[in-house]
C-alpha cells in the first residue's frame, strides 16, 4: 500500500489560494520497510510535501508552490528479542518461555554454567558464583560435605575423601590427634599423656616388646627388632649366659644350665681340655698348660695311681698328690676332723717314713669316703682300691692289704704282709702316738718317724 500526502496541489505542481501565494519547496521522503515471512512481502511509501510562504498568510492572490521530492528506502530484519525462541546474534541460547535462571538457558539467553550464580535445577545443588572450593559450595556446584575430599574451611579439620574410619582422618572429618585422651581412628589407645614408657606409647599404640620403647616395670630392654641373638632378646630381656640363646659374638654355646662338666660350661664356652672342668673323655683337667704335673695338657692323668699298699715309694714320684698334714709318731693330739677338713680333695693317701727319708716306707690311697669309712672297733676292714681300710675315733686308723686279716688292739698287730700295714692310735677323735709303719712297730713316743696324709683330685 502507498500513501501520498501533498501539501499544495496544482496541475503543474503550483497551488493558488485566495489568501496567499506561497512558493513551496516540497520534499517528499519515501520510507520503505518490509516484513518478510514465508509467503508475503509488503513495501510502504510515504511522501511528505513542505511549502514555504513569505508570510504564511493568504492574500487572496494565486500562489505558486514548487515541490521537490526525495525518496529514501531501507530494507532488512528487525532486531531479535531474548525469549522469542530464536537464537539471535549475541545470544548463547533461547528456549523461549522455558528460559529461566534455574533452567538450562537463563532469562538473559546465556547458557547455564556452574559459577554463574544461578542454581540450575536438576544439575546443580548450589551455585555461589565463585571458584572457591573450600566454602559451603564447591567449585563443582555441589554442597560441601564430609567425604568429598575437600577440606571445608572453618568446618572440617580434614577430608580424605574415603569412608575409612581408622586412618588419619575419621569419617566425621576430624583429624586424629594422639594424646588428646580420646580413642580415635587407628589409635590402639590414648591415655592423654606424654609418658612413652607406660602401657600406651606416645604414638597411641599399646606398648609391647619390640616397639623400641622400654616399658617401665615390664621390660628391661627393647631394641625394636626380632633378632634373638643380640644384646636384647625377643622377650625384651638382656641376653645372659644361661638363657638358652647363643648371643652372637659373645657366647660359644648356651645350654641353659649351670653344669660345668657337660659340653657347654656355665660360662657359655664350649668345653675343652684346659678349661678346668673334667668332661666326659677327660681323665683330668687342671686348667693349666703345664704338661708334667698331675694332669697333662691332653687332659690325661699324670697322677700317681696304684692299687693296694705300696712300699718304698719315692716322694717325688707322687705326681698330682700334695701333702695336707704330717706329724711325728711320738706326738699326740691332732684332731681327725681338722685333718679331714684340711685334706679336702677327692682322694686321700696315708703314708709313713723315717724323718728325712726320700722314700715312703709304705703308702696306700683311695677315695676319701673309703679312707674315712667308720668301722668302729671292728676287725672287719672296709675294702677299696685293693686295700682293707679301718677307722674308729677311739681305736685306730690304718690299712692292710685287701683280704689280709687284721687284729686291732687297739692298733693292728697282725704280721702277715707286715711291710704293707700301717696303723695310728686314736682316742677321743684325736690321733695319738704310735704305732706301726710297715714292719716297724712300737713307735709310740718315737719322733724319728713321721706320718703323712696327702690328697689329690
Amino acid at each position: 500500500m502507498t500513501m501520498l500526502i501533498v501539501g499544495a496541489c496544482g496541475d503543474d505542481g503550483t497551488a493558488t489560494t485566495g489568501l496567499s501565494a506561497t512558493t513551496a519547496t516540497t520534499a517528499t521522503t519515501a520510507t520503505s520497510f518490509s516484513t518478510t515471512d514465508a509467503t508475503d512481502s509488503t513495501v510502504g511509501t510515504t511522501t511528505v510535501a513542505e511549502s514555504d510562504g513569505s508570510d504564511g498568510t493568504d492574500s487572496g492572490s494565486d500562489a505558486t508552490t514548487d515541490a521537490t521530492t526525495t525518496t529514501t528506502t531501507t530494507t532488512g530484519d528487525p532486531p531479535g528479542v531474548c525469549g522469542d525462541g530464536t537464537v539471535d546474534d549475541g545470544e548463547e541460547c533461547d528456549d523461549g518461555e522455558a528460559n529461566g535462571d534455574n533452567a538450562a538457558c537463563t532469562a538473559s539467553c546465556t547458557a547455564a554454567a556452574c559459577g554463574d550464580g544461578f542454581v540450575q535445577e536438576g544439575v546443580e545443588t548450589c551455585d555461589d558464583g565463585n571458584d572457591i572450593d573450600t566454602d559451603a559450595c564447591t567449585s563443582a556446584c555441589e554442597v560441601a560435605a564430609c567425604g568429598d575430599g575437600i577440606v571445608q574451611e572453618g568446618v572440617e579439620a580434614c577430608d580424605d575423601g574415603n569412608d575409612i574410619d581408622d586412618d588419619a582422618c575419621t569419617n566425621t572429618c576430624a583429624a586424629v590427634t594422639c594424646g588428646d585422651g580420646e580413642l580415635q581412628g587407628a589409635e590402639e589407645c590414648d591415655d592423654g599423656n606424654d609418658v612413652d614408657s607406660d602401657e600406651c606409647t606416645n604414638m597411641c599404640l599399646t606398648a609391647k616388646c619390640g616397639d623400641m620403647v622400654v616399658q617401665e616395670g615390664v621390660e628391661e630392654c627393647d631394641d625394636g627388632n626380632d633378632v634373638d641373638t643380640d644384646e636384647c632378646t625377643n622377650t625384651c630381656v638382656p641376653a645372659v649366659c644361661g638363657d638358652m640363646i647363643v648371643q652372637e659374638g659373645v657366647e660359644e654355646c648356651d645350654d641353659g644350665n649351670d653344669v660345668d662338666e657337660d659340653a657347654c660350661t656355665s660360662a657359655c664356652l664350649n668345653a675343652a681340655c684346659g678349661d678346668g672342668f673334667v668332661q666326659d673323655g677327660e681323665a683330668c683337667d687342671d686348667g693349666n698348660d703345664v704338661d708334667d704335673d698331675a694332669c697333662s695338657n691332653a687332659c690325661e692323668s699324670n697322677i700317681y695311681n696304684a692299687v693296694g699298699p705300696q712300699t718304698d715309694v719315692p716322694a717325688n714320684s707322687l705326681s698330682g698328690w700334695t701333702e695336707c698334714w704330717s706329724g711325728l709318731y711320738g706326738q699326740s693330739g691332732a684332731v681327725v676332723a681338722t685333718i679331714a677338713n684340711d685334706c679336702n680333695k677327692a682322694n686321700l693317701m696315708l703314708a709313713c717314713r723315717p724323718v728325712g727319708a726320700a722314700n715312703f716306707s709304705v703308702l696306700a690311697h683311695a677315695p676319701r669316703a673309703d679312707v674315712l669309712f667308720d668301722t668302729g672297733e671292728s676287725d672287719i676292714p672296709h675294702d677299696a682300691n685293693g686295700v682293707g681300710w679301718y677307722y674308729g675315733d677311739n681305736e685306730s686308723w690304718g690299712f692292710a692289704k685287701q683280704g689280709d686279716a687284721i687284729t686291732r688292739n687297739s692298733c693292728d698287730t697282725q704280721n702277715g704282709n707286715a711291710p704293707q700295714r700301717l696303723c695310728w692310735h686314736t682316742s677321743g677323735a684325736n690321733i695319738n702316738g704310735g704305732w706301726r709303719c710297715g714292719a716297724q712297730t712300737g713307735l709310740n713316743g718315737n719322733n724319728s718317724w713321721e706320718r703323712v696324709v696327702l690328697h689329690a683330685d
